[in-house]
């Protein structure tokens, strides 16, 4: 798991010309830091340090800005703090539950449903989700780099169906604006490629990160833009989120959420239709509430389906169709995910 420690690096020296870019020069990795700041019992440390060898702490401080101190069941921070639940060996939870490396057929890029593929830019995220279903995947052998890129568009320009390029990984938005740039551009001159997706949780963590560059860029592509991003509570949003979301709805983005439905952080229908009232009134959609990927050292956060199924339930109950997610399950070898209800 080296490349963990390598991005970290990568962090601390990058270029803070952008105050997006400061932030990431200045993340909270040391579990002693973050719990101090929360003022929570130094008993819990022993053991977030054994869990950080495993996958490391990662998180912004103006995420962390919005934990309450002195609770350690705040849901922003379950989501994110190294427990030593994480450790425990469970028979049905896997380090690729999905068998992502079997749809992986060049570096860097996922063909998992038709007519689209995935390809993750990069390894690096500006948050570690403890529930995080690619906590394990080996970004060192998936990650080319630029000189990798002439072979995924190679590929896509070869397979006419594709219609949608993803971006994900890590997470693309902690690309540079003319990094970004350039890969558009270049997967612009295949004609056949209709839209294109960004799944990000940089706005929700890290919300300085949409700039007037970055606004420009969006504006300029000739793709039908969708960005995914991942909210899980409402507690997560701010006024800088709400911004920064407004903001890229300002420009025609599609805006849609995905939420992972997870023991202990939002696990009442209340927090759910609260939740989707929060996302709505800043320009996004409900789309997805997924059930927990059984993902080795997440067992902690998963629920049984007939929960989900109740929760998803009492949603459609309370709120307009439109406001409802749909809850599903991905699983490894289907043409698409799972619908639960």
């Amino acid at each position: 798991m080296a490349y963990f420690s390598t991005n970290i690096q990568e962090f601390k020296a990058v270029n803070t010309k952008h105050e997006w870019q400061k932030s990431l020069s200045n993340l909270i990795t040391d579990p002693q830091e973050l719990l101090k700041i929360l003022e929570l019992e130094p008993a819990l440390l022993p053991k977030a340090k054994l869990a950080a060898k495993q996958f490391p702490l990662i998180v912004p401080r103006t995420f962390v800005d919005r934990m309450e101190k002195g609770n350690p069941n705040d849901p922003l921070l379950r989501q994110i703090l190294p427990l030593d639940m994480e450790l425990h060996e469970h028979a049905d939870f896997s380090t690729d539950p999905l068998q992502e490396l079997n749809v992986n057929p060049l570096p860097g890029l996922l063909h998992k449903y038709h007519g689209r593929v995935l390809i993750t830019l990069t390894s690096a995220c500006a948050v570690h989700c403890r529930y995080c279903f690619r906590r394990n995947f080996p970004y060192e052998e998936n990650n080319p780099g630029k000189q990798g890129w002439s072979v995924w568009f190679d590929y896509i320009k070869h397979n006419h169906d594709i219609s949608e390029v993803i971006l994900s990984g890590g997470d693309p938005l902690l690309m540079n604006d003319k990094s970004l740039r350039l890969f558009t551009d270049e997967l612009a001159q295949i004609s056949h490629v209709k839209r294109l997706r960004l799944h990000t949780r940089v706005p929700v963590v890290l919300p300085e990160r949409v700039t007037d560059e970055f606004l420009t860029w969006l504006n300029q592509l000739t793709f039908a833009t969708v960005i995914v991003i991942h909210m899980n509570h409402p507690r997560e949003m701010s006024d800088a989120v709400k911004s920064a979301l407004l903001k890229l709805k300002q420009k025609k983005i599609t805006l849609l959420n995905q939420t992972v439905l997870l023991k202990g952080v939002n696990d009442r229908a209340d927090i759910l239709c609260e939740l989707s009232e929060t996302l709505f009134a800043a320009g996004v959609l409900p789309y997805y509430l997924h059930v927990l990927d059984k993902v080795k050292g997440t067992a902690h956060f998963d629920l049984p389906d007939a929960t989900a199924i109740t929760l998803h339930a009492e949603m459609i109950n309370a709120l307009p169709g439109y406001l409802v997610p749909k809850l599903v399950r991905e699983e490894a070898g289907k043409a698409a995910k799972t619908l639960l209800s």
